[in-house]
């Protein structure tokens, strides 16, 4: 491998640091965690899905079905593994659905 003179960054180092100056990552995983959600759970839980959040590392789910939203509620750590493997990192600490 080559190396790079001091002054030089790779677009990945110097993206990254944009985001983090600007505290923009919450904002992109949050949008990440919406995409993702229809994705790994299907249409016809996505489709009952009312409202996502992330908020503090926390996510907030809210679901329109009392049933649904019970149902989910015993799967939360499994949610938030799923999620934080997509995300490649553990940023969600903690799954609440409403």
């Amino acid at each position: 491998m080559t190396e790079k003179p001091n002054n030089e960054t790779t677009l990945k180092e110097a993206l990254k640091a944009m985001i983090d100056h600007y505290r923009l990552k919450g904002k992109l995983n949050q949008n990440r965690i919406k995409s993702l959600w229809t994705q790994l759970m299907g249409p016809s839980i996505s489709g009952y899905t009312k409202d996502i959040r992330l908020y503090k590392n926390k996510l907030f789910i809210t679901i329109d079905s009392a049933s649904l939203r019970q149902e989910l509620s015993y799967g939360r750590e499994k949610i938030k593994k799923m999620l934080n493997e997509e995300l490649g990192e553990e940023y969600i600490e903690e799954v609440i659905i409403r």
